[in-house]
């Protein structure tokens, strides 16, 4: 993975978590865990705040990529990516999300084109405040509540076990790679590669 300092931004990576110690090493927070394993390999710090949101600009593949950590909570994270969008004149379809998600078992990478938020919060305010659910995503599979009257917002906001935690650090690594691979050879080539 090649990451250098300057180019033109033609990508906005979006890393989806809560912000705050107390969300540290939760399901909902595999997006975030992401960007700590991409600030590894790239040598760089998400971490000028900008649009309410940890920010830092980097180049992979030779395209410039805008990496965002939205700050707003989850439920809120349109409301960052509109005005990176914005100010990049970035279009939402070079928009990656990275989140986690309860349908897939745990560990399980999912890259899709487009779609439904499919009853993610976070996905939900995006495509409702960036206009629309045209943009690639990356999804970490979290696995789903042991049972039908487990609260899903409880599970995806409980702390991962130490076992659990190592799982998700392996799929934020291929995660990372899944980004780079949409940005330098498209999305489809990421979806046969990863999924």
């Amino acid at each position: 993975m090649f990451f250098g300092r300057k180019s033109a931004v033609a990508w906005i990576a979006v890393f989806l978590g809560n912000p705050g110690p107390r969300y540290a090493n939760t399901r909902h927070n595999a997006g975030f865990m992401t960007a700590e394993f991409i600030e590894k390999a790239a040598g760089v710090k998400i971490n000028k705040l900008k649009y309410t949101s940890l920010t830092a600009t980097a180049t992979l593949g030779g395209a410039g990529i805008f990496m965002i950590k939205p700050q707003t909570f989850m439920n809120l994270s349109g409301g960052a990516v509109k005005p990176a969008m914005r100010f990049w004149k970035v279009p939402l379809s070079n928009v990656i999300v990275v989140s986690d998600d309860v349908s897939l078992p745990l560990g399980k990478l999912r890259i899709r084109r487009s779609g439904s938020a499919g009853g993610h919060n976070g996905l939900k305010d995006i495509i409702d405040k960036c206009g629309g659910d045209d943009f690639p995503r990356i999804k970490i599979g979290v696995g789903a509540p042991p049972n039908k009257d487990y609260d899903v917002a409880d599970w995806v906001l409980a702390k991962l076990s130490i076992e659990e935690q190592k799982q998700i650090a392996v799929s934020a690594s291929r995660a990372a790679k899944a980004l780079e691979t949409i940005v330098t050879k498209g999305v489809d080539a990421a979806m046969a590669e990863y999924n």
